[in-house]
């Protein structure tokens, strides 16, 4: 059974993304762990030797009884949607975000992790240094990031960039592991300008490669890559975009308000990050 992590810090960032959640862990008949990480107490007991632990175990009750009184709506939530039959557990684990993330990623064996993200530009907190920025470099599994103003559906097409560099192709082999576990398809873009340096016997070749394989690959002429990309997300129905952690920096123009509010209001979709050296 695929194991899903889900980090909450019961936002309505993150209520909304574990609507997604709860819905993939159906579609892939996975379980989902939930977990709550709070920071250590910035305190030094040499500076507080008569209070400090009991301030610090005030602190720990208090984020145990929130724990406590949020798991349960989430649980209502689950029942709501038709979903209570998945399989949840819970961690509460204090200490840094990322950290606790990749224990739990090594120690529960997780296969994928899901987390909402949230921001005044929705998909531009992830490029700023945000906890879901962060995550994204740092783990190892799959992370579908989804942005508050990305309401479920069905994920039918998977959208993937390319550059057909040969690291690519690893990243793609795991996002067609990804699509086959929920019957979807996947389209691949390459967006050439007039510096490219890609042969079309290189592309060709991509192609006969993965021929048997749930994939399309199209090729659009333009200098300007963003818009490339944002129009192709439209034309073709994307509905998750592929982001390679190796090219944050190209994401990180693709994700500007303009373009993602003005000319594109559409694109609130969320992002399947995987990392690659």
């Amino acid at each position: 059974m695929k194991r899903i992590l889900f980090p909450t810090d019961f936002s309505e960032a993150a209520t909304n993304a574990f609507g997604h959640a709860l819905a993939f862990a159906k579609k892939i008949q996975g379980e989902l762990i939930l977990l709550h990480s709070y920071p250590v107490l910035p305190m030094d007991d040499q500076f507080f030797p008569e209070n400090f632990k009991m301030v610090y175990d005030t602190v720990e009750l208090t984020e145990f009884d929130m724990f406590k009184e949020e798991v349960p709506k989430l649980h209502t939530f689950a029942t709501a949607c038709n979903l209570d039959k998945i399989k949840m557990t819970h961690r509460l684990m204090e200490g840094d975000l990322i950290e606790n993330i990749k224990k739990c990623v090594a120690e529960d064996e997780i296969d994928f992790v899901v987390m909402g993200t949230s921001g005044v530009t929705d998909w531009d907190a992830v490029f700023v240094g945000s906890n879901s920025g962060d995550v994204i470099i740092g783990i190892a599994a799959p992370v579908l990031c989804v942005p508050l103003g990305a309401k479920y559906k069905p994920i039918k097409t998977i959208g993937f960039t390319t550059r057909y560099r040969d690291k690519d192709k690893k990243a793609i082999s795991t996002v067609l592991d990804f699509a086959k576990l929920i019957n979807a398809t996947v389209k691949c873009l390459y967006v050439k300008t007039s510096d490219s340096d890609v042969s079309t016997a290189t592309i060709e070749e991509w192609k006969i490669e993965f021929k048997r394989q749930p994939i399309e690959f199209f090729m659009v002429e333009s200098e300007e890559s963003n818009t490339a990309v944002l129009d192709f997300i439209g034309d073709k129905n994307i509905d998750v975009l592929t982001m390679l952690t190796y090219k944050r920096g190209f994401f990180k123009g693709l994700f500007q308000p303009s373009y993602t509010k003005k000319e594109h209001p559409e694109f609130h979709i969320p992002i399947l990050a995987i990392h690659i050296d």
